[in-house]
């Protein structure tokens, strides 16, 4: 518990919300009421003081929705065409609740080329502070209307790249909310003795393995994304939180210091580049 209460301390946090935690599995439309808690605990955490970055999902949920596509579509082309569609729709919904708390947000897309050019990079970092001066709330999603994975220029899954942007601006806390209540030893969908793992301190092969593939028909990630997102922002310093995004209020128990979800612990690694992490195979498609 007393790594637990280190959390309440934590300044500048990044929050990754999934298309499945967004929209209801019935209909695969915006879950509104949903949306507007999370906004409004953003914001509260923003009141505080502190240095918010929301990574969101659904572009591609939204706009497949809002064209009546049933299937999630599998051509790069058609996801582009509703990443294209769904991102407007989806930044319009943001800046409304926001509005409502009189917080400003602000939207940034992001490919894998705005980390791997030195100058695109270093705007985007300076992008993001300029925003935390100013009050603002970042939105960011990755491009997906522009990214081509025929050239291994996508993060794959915004697991990914949150944890790429913790880093980027570095972060001390990133938060996952996700479609289960943590890492378990195995998929407690399939074996009822499955248990969940609290905390992490080293992120090995046996943790790896222990890393199931999501079976959600909305969302890109899985756990196995997870684990390795942790990597990445343990090695940058910064801990990170699995946790259920069905109740945004999870967000508020973390930062309370209550043990819920699995807790990575930071480990930091003097030499860390986050250059090594984003041209590795092990962290594309």
């Amino acid at each position: 518990m007393q790594i637990r209460e280190l959390l309440k301390d934590k300044k500048r946090i990044i929050i990754k919300i999934g298309s499945s935690s967004l929209t209801h599995p019935e209909t695969g439309s915006l879950n509104l009421e949903k949306m507007e808690r999370l906004i409004r605990i953003l914001t509260d955490l923003r009141n505080q003081g502190k240095d918010v970055i929301l990574v969101t999902s659904g572009a591609i949920a939204v706009g497949r929705k809002a064209l009546g596509l049933i299937e999630r579509p599998t051509e790069r082309s058609v996801k582009q065409a509703c990443a294209a569609v769904g991102q407007a729709s989806l930044m319009m919904v943001y800046q409304k609740l926001f509005a409502e708390y009189n917080q400003t947000a602000a939207q940034i897309l992001m490919t894998k080329y705005t980390m791997i050019n030195d100058i695109s990079r270093t705007n985007a970092k300076n992008t993001f502070e300029e925003l935390f001066k100013m009050g603002v709330i970042p939105v960011v999603n990755e491009n997906d209307t522009v990214s081509t994975e025929e050239l291994d220029l996508d993060f794959g899954d915004n697991d990914t790249l949150s944890a790429i942007v913790t880093a980027l601006v570095g972060g001390d806390l990133l938060i996952l909310l996700s479609d289960i209540d943590g890492l378990y030893t195995d998929d407690p969908h399939k074996n009822k003795d499955a248990k969940l793992i609290s905390c992490v301190d080293e992120i090995n092969d046996d943790l790896l393995g222990m890393a199931k593939a999501s079976s959600s028909s909305v969302g890109t990630g899985g756990m196995a994304t997870k684990v390795s997102a942790a990597k990445i922002a343990s090695a940058s310093g910064a801990d990170m939180v699995i946790t259920n995004g069905d109740n945004v209020r999870n967000i508020n128990h973390i930062m309370d210091g209550i043990e819920i979800g699995t807790l990575f612990q930071s480990q930091k690694k003097q030499d860390f580049n986050i250059m090594d992490y984003i041209t590795s195979k092990q962290y594309q498609k």
